[in-house]
């Protein structure tokens, strides 16, 4: 009969093993492939443009008539500091109920936002991204529907017309992958770089 000795020295020696294996041999091949297979996107797909560096991957918030508007984002910069004491960007999904009156009076001003800036809009249906946050509140995609629903405006505030507008959001429109898994998704920081004149 083993003794309780030896059964937590067993318990305590595969609890080892296992951390070693999937802990640091695991996570240093995994990282290793990635790096060697793809390594523009293992490192966060960060592109330098003019010499700035942006990533594709996490949502940004931007709120100015002349660009593209985004998933609604939590942003909380209250919570967290670095080494210096200044505030930390944090996001996050909201906790709130669907069926909560706060939930609801929430986007039904965000509905009258976009209504507002959208007068050409009236009775045309806003697509739900534009006033729903996502499940991780740095989405940095739209659907094609809501980036089109903001193409009068952004024509009117950039200057360019609303094909030209249109035509950018094509060419920052991703499709599905493989053409069967998921939904097309136009990248919104693209489209506003684009806008800019930053990116062509």
């Amino acid at each position: 009969m083993k003794t309780i000795r030896q059964v937590f020295g067993k318990a305590f020696a595969f609890i080892i093993i296992l951390t070693i294996l999937c802990g640091g041999v695991y996570t240093f091949a995994a990282t290793g492939i990635m790096q060697l297979i793809f390594p523009y996107q293992a490192n966060g797909s960060i592109s330098e443009v003019n010499g700035q560096k942006y990533s594709y991957l996490l949502g940004q918030e931007f709120t100015a008539d002349n660009h593209l508007w985004g998933r609604i984002m939590n942003i909380d910069t209250g919570t967290y500091t670095d080494d210096n004491g200044n505030p930390v960007m944090y996001a996050s999904p909201s906790n709130l109920s669907p069926a909560s009156d706060e939930y609801k009076s929430l986007v039904a001003e965000r509905v009258a936002a976009i209504r507002s800036a959208h007068p050409e809009k009236e009775g045309v249906p806003i697509p739900v991204d534009l006033v729903t946050c996502s499940g991780s509140g740095l989405d940095p995609h739209i659907s094609p529907a809501a980036a089109y629903y903001q193409a009068e405006r952004l024509a009117r505030n950039t200057g360019k017309t609303v094909a030209e507008v249109q035509s950018i959001i094509d060419q920052y429109t991703e499709g599905r992958l493989f053409g069967i898994f998921g939904e097309p998704r136009v990248n919104v920081l693209k489209v506003n770089l684009a806008l800019d004149g930053i990116l062509q």
